[in-house]
């Protein structure tokens, strides 16, 4: 293991303690997207499917169990747990993410993975295959979300600026492997998409990096005022 993926992973979970903290003490779902974690959960389902053919680690292992169990929860409570389910705003949360997120990555990751494959059918290959796609446009919903509200709590800043770094130390990992490890490539796909998840958060950073800068609250612009 390397150094960029472990901060990948400590700043995952850490994004994961930090928003079940924030759901534990403020007893609110305000600003928070349960799809987004819907179609996180569907990732790490769908990508995890290795737990019962291969293992790799114990730290592997565990790693992948947590995000399915705390991502589960997150949901769990966002969407069945009082009073915090009375706070979630699904009006808020409109996204249609089955329509307009899971339907292309899995017609695209049908394609890709035939293609690649030269036409042979590998199921845990597609499926991981259509994890990649996913996640790169899963944080949407939530980002979309928090355009709406305007106000972003800390808590939950902190949350999506953590999730946001996970995702770039984990380019670097990617990288870092393809020129140290003799029998890991380049996967040009997977690149793509993890430059596509990070982009997708750039106007957040800077947002988040210039309320943290003059110490005030943070807030997005709406259209108006960009």
């Amino acid at each position: 293991m390397n150094i960029f993926r472990l901060c990948g992973d400590m700043s995952h979970v850490f994004s994961i303690i930090v928003l079940l903290l924030r759901l534990r003490v403020a007893k609110n779902a305000n600003g928070i997207s349960v799809r987004s974690h819907e179609l996180f959960l569907l990732v790490f389902v769908t990508r995890y499917l290795d737990l019962f053919t291969t293992f790799y680690s114990i730290y592997n292992s565990c790693m992948k169990v947590l995000y399915i169990v705390t991502t589960s929860a997150i949901i769990y409570m966002i969407k069945y747990q009082e009073p915090i389910c009375s706070t979630y705003d699904k009006a808020q949360d409109s996204f249609l993410h089955w329509k307009f997120a899971v339907l292309p990555c899995g017609v695209i990751a049908g394609i890709t993975h035939m293609i690649g494959s030269s036409m042979r059918l590998n199921v845990i290959e597609l499926l991981w295959t259509f994890s990649i796609y996913l996640e790169s446009i899963a944080i949407l919903p939530q980002l979309i979300v928090l355009q709406r509200y305007r106000e972003v709590e800390n808590l939950t800043g902190n949350y999506i600026f953590f999730m946001g770094a996970y995702r770039g130390l984990y380019i670097l990992n990617w990288v870092y492997r393809a020129y140290t490890e003799p029998y890991y490539r380049h996967h040009y796909v997977v690149y793509f998409c993890g430059v596509l998840q990070t982009l997708l958060y750039a106007d957040f950073f800077y947002y988040y990096v210039k309320s943290k800068a003059k110490g005030g609250k943070f807030s997005l612009p709406t259209n108006h005022d960009a």
